[in-house]
């Protein structure tokens, strides 16, 4: 039962951030459509929806940076990455040369 609730836990950790990044998505959408349908009206002075654009932008990079971060450190820990990516880790030491001449 323990492991069907971690897994459970880990499913929303990836979903609510997923949905965050949609709903940014469709705000963003929703304010660029709006302004663009209000310029075709020659009555109306459009004007544009910078809050709801701005919570968007902010909503869909959120989302994406948490789903993308997730990602790269689940691959970095199973070793899929590039060599770039890796952790640098210092040179071995080269072992002393021996002296094996004879005397």
């Amino acid at each position: 039962m323990k492991l069907i609730i971690q897994r459970l836990i880990a499913i929303l950790l990836l979903v609510i951030p997923g949905l965050s990044a949609a709903k940014g998505f469709l705000l963003m959408k929703d304010a660029l459509f709006d302004y663009f349908a209000d310029m075709g009206d020659v009555k109306i002075t459009p004007n544009f929806a910078w809050g709801s654009f701005v919570l968007g932008a902010f909503l869909f990079l959120l989302g994406i940076a948490f789903i993308g971060g997730w990602v790269f450190y689940r691959d970095r820990k199973r070793n899929y990455l590039a060599p770039r990516f890796r952790p640098k880790r210092p040179p071995r030491p080269q072992p002393a040369p021996e002296d094996n001449q004879a005397e």
